[in-house]
């Protein structure tokens, strides 16, 4: 199933969404442009757990640079997608200033879940896809029966159809506990953990943003 839209308007322009949206494409064509040095460049500022818990000081900032770096087109392309989706309403509900940092703190906080696995790996973590985690379990929070127009596949057969928000994230949340069980302690190159501490982070720090959006 790939979702297309959700059937949920908002009351004002999605300025920050797409502007997220802009930087993770342009920085991952820059690194595209660097050729070899695009290894270095993945090294130099994404998340590798041993650096940040041997020297957080020097390399906390990787907890954000990470979040506008990608590995591949279908990784940008997946995370993308779901961040123009759902981002817009939980930038619409929280305001412009809460949801820089609300997205940044679902980022941030998944980046922790996954270091917390394994504090010595020397694998870089990249990729937006923790706090879109939490951009999704603040949707499912506010909005569990808006419709996402959906394209499924049933074998050869392809169709759109219109499905609860609760009914899909519940099942992508599903997907990645169940690929975090089978993938192992490495989680076999994907950070399973980021996506389900950014869902949990989102889902639980959604309200308390949003309270505090409507009394300040």
């Amino acid at each position: 199933m790939i979702p297309l839209h959700d059937e949920n308007p908002t009351r004002s322009f999605p300025i920050l969404t797409i502007g997220i949206i802009a930087a993770n494409t342009l920085i991952f064509f820059w690194e595209l442009s660097l050729a070899q040095e695009g290894t270095q460049f993945i090294t130099e500022y994404g998340l590798v757990p041993y650096q940040l818990t041997h020297n957080p000081l020097k390399n906390y900032s990787n907890i954000f640079s990470s979040m506008f770096m990608h590995a591949g087109l279908g990784h940008l392309a997946g995370n993308m997608l779901y961040l123009w989706i759902f981002g817009n309403n939980i930038e619409d509900q929280l305001g412009k200033l809460r949801f820089v940092l609300f997205y940044l703190t679902c980022g941030a906080l998944a980046a922790a879940a996954h270091v917390s696995a394994d504090l010595d790996s020397t694998i870089p973590m990249v990729g937006a896809s923790g706090a879109i985690s939490g951009i999704l379990g603040a949707y499912l929070m506010l909005f569990p029966f808006s419709r996402v127009k959906t394209l499924v596949f049933l074998g050869f057969f392809i169709t759109i159809v219109r499905i609860p928000a609760i009914f899909l994230l519940l099942l992508w949340i599903g997907l990645q506990v169940l690929n975090n069980m089978a993938a192992g302690p490495d989680g076999g190159g994907v950070a399973w953990l980021a996506h389900i501490g950014g869902f949990i982070v989102g889902a639980v720090l959604i309200h308390p943003f949003r309270m505090s959006a409507r009394t300040g």
